[in-house]
């Protein structure tokens, strides 16, 4: 896996997603997915799904399988309920970090039932917004398995937290592990009071992703980048980031590509 020879920056705006509407479900993906293929646009490093999906109350996916993916879900609003093969069983709610690696089979479901943890069920009338994101692991054929940990105060110092990663540089501060030593996740929650200029600055990768999940930043060199935009980054990095409103921002840093 070899890394690009040149810098390029390639700005994506969130309207030009490709989507899956359906009754309970709309779905933005930034990358070809299911019956929306691009031959030009299937992965950038070694992400190949960033799915932006908002479910209606009530709804979601049912028992399906993956195989040979770490498969990171970052929660924004609402309430998520997985349950897998493994015999697994949690919500994911906003500043919980959850992986699952698929590995050699695994069957899931995500739905927006919201219990309360205390097994209650509340009068339940709010969609789910999350993200779901698939990175390639390593080697195909590791054992499934899944993880989980509330990152919610180290999000509130509003900087840039390592959410996921197998990148050794990370191993004493990232969240979860995946199975991808050529990879992490970050994520900047920004207060962005206005005048504040709250920010970050990007990482130096050979790849990186930023995707804006909500609220509006300016990235230096680049300009405005607005909710659902995304960034292509080869080559490069080091570039500040910065909000006057609330806004949070997810960076896949990635040292290797697909295929390379």
């Amino acid at each position: 896996m070899s890394a690009p020879a040149t810098s390029h920056i390639d700005v994506h705006r969130g309207g030009d997603r490709m989507k899956t509407r359906i009754s309970w479900l709309d779905s933005k993906h930034s990358f070809s997915f299911g019956q929306h293929y691009d031959p030009e646009n299937t992965h950038h490093g070694l992400l190949l799904v960033n799915n932006d999906d908002i479910v209606l109350p009530g709804q979601g996916f049912e028992t399906h399988p993956h195989r040979d993916m770490e498969i990171v879900t970052w929660v924004l609003e609402g309430s998520l309920v997985h349950q897998d093969s493994l015999g697994h069983s949690g919500i994911i709610y906003p500043g919980l970090a959850q992986r699952m690696s698929a590995g050699t089979g695994i069957l899931h479901s995500e739905k927006n039932d919201s219990w309360r943890l205390d097994g209650s069920r509340p009068e339940h009338d709010q969609p789910v917004h999350f993200v779901q994101m698939w990175v390639l692991p390593d080697e195909p054929g590791v054992d499934p398995g899944y993880q989980q940990l509330e990152i919610d105060d180290q999000l509130a110092a509003g900087g840039l937290v390592t959410v996921a990663s197998g990148l050794p540089r990370y191993r004493d501060r990232t969240a979860i592990a995946i199975h991808s030593s050529h990879s992490a996740l970050h994520v900047a929650r920004l207060a962005g009071a206005r005048g504040s200029g709250t920010g970050f600055n990007l990482p130096e990768a050979p790849y990186l992703h930023v995707f804006v999940a909500r609220g509006e930043v300016d990235m230096e060199g680049t300009g405005p980048l607005y909710e659902g935009d995304a960034v292509r980054l080869t080559r490069s990095g080091g570039q500040r980031i910065t909000a006057h409103a609330p806004a949070e921002v997810l960076v896949w840093e990635m040292h290797a590509r697909l295929g390379g």
